[in-house]
């Protein structure tokens, strides 16, 4: 059995603070809060309202080179059930294959989301991802969520809100989670809009109103795409100046804070900079980060050793 990192010992106060966010929640099935409080006491992050994922889909996603190239021990699904054990991470997220791969294995050493849905970068067209896997997978492969990817301004997002709903029908009625990659994207955004801070914003809103329990957006930036929201923005005099203020304003779009946020690691870049952008994402109080090529194209130790860092900042040490 791999060796797994350290669980934290609960406190009063940790309790708490997992039944409180699971209060947000009081309209679910006990079988989704328990799937909820699992991750959120799971992993060097237990108990403390924050979680580190990691996830795994950019094999599907970007291809295998482009994924596994820099650490090609990353082409072993094994490798990646490992790394999130050992780190301690709160969950780990991957396509149906991967995750086949290794869930006996790794059978109850870290909660698993199953990614429902999956694009390549194939094609040039509309984004819209198929639909890879279901319900009765994630169950049977002992999952605690499903994951599913929408592309708000594509011209299929309809689609993806219904085959959304649906599976989000079907994964609640079982007693699963639902974790939503929330990603602007398509003919009508911009390039430099995926990451507007109004459009990310209004990705985690959609989120919310489609059933997400848990919303994967990108730290958003400081510039504005709609024209009519910057009016607002400027009115209000919403505070966008820094990331941390970004974030905040991010998870005040999820039902006032009251749905957990989380913020994707991006492309592969430089720990000083993975590192900044945690503090502010912690400081905005966004609930984590998911983090996948930055922690897995990257020498087991080195992966680990950087997951431990961004853990350490959501622990305040």
């Amino acid at each position: 059995m791999t060796k797994s990192a350290a669980l934290p010992t609960p406190t009063v106060h940790g309790v708490n603070r997992v039944k409180e966010i699971l209060g947000w929640y009081n309209g679910e099935n006990p079988g989704v809060l328990a799937n909820l409080a699992r991750m959120m006491m799971h992993g060097t992050l237990g108990y403390t309202g924050k979680m580190v994922i990691l996830p795994v889909d950019q094999g599907f996603e970007h291809g295998p080179a482009r994924s596994f190239a820099p650490n090609p021990a990353g082409y072993d699904p094994r490798t990646h059930f490992e790394l999130a054990v050992e780190a301690g991470c709160s969950a780990y997220a991957a396509p149906l294959g991967f995750l086949e791969a290794g869930a006996a294995e790794f059978a109850g050493q870290v909660p698993l989301i199953l990614k429902v849905n999956s694009s390549d970068s194939l094609s040039r067209g509309e984004p819209c991802p198929a639909v890879t896997a279901s319900v009765q997978d994630a169950l049977r492969l002992g999952c605690g969520a499903i994951g599913f990817t929408i592309y708000p301004g594509s011209e299929e997002r309809n689609i993806m809100y219904e085959e959304l709903r649906e599976l989000t029908m079907e994964a609640k009625s079982v007693g699963l989670a639902v974790v939503v990659w929330s990603y602007p994207r398509g003919s009508g955004i911009t390039k430099e809009g995926e990451t507007a801070i109004d459009v990310v914003a209004y990705a985690a809103q959609i989120a919310a109103q489609l059933g997400a329990h848990v919303i994967k957006v990108k730290p958003p930036a400081q510039n504005i795409m709609q024209a009519e929201a910057r009016k607002v923005y400027e009115k209000q005099k919403i505070p966008v100046g820094t990331l941390a203020e970004r974030v905040s304003h991010v998870v005040q779009s999820a039902f006032n804070g009251k749905r957990i946020v989380i913020f994707s690691g991006g492309p592969a870049k430089g720990t000083d900079e993975i590192l900044q952008e945690i503090r502010q994402i912690h400081k905005g109080g966004g609930f984590g980060s998911i983090i996948g090529r930055n922690s897995f194209q990257r020498p087991k130790a080195d992966g680990l050793h950087l997951l431990r860092q961004v853990m350490d900042i959501y622990l305040d040490r």
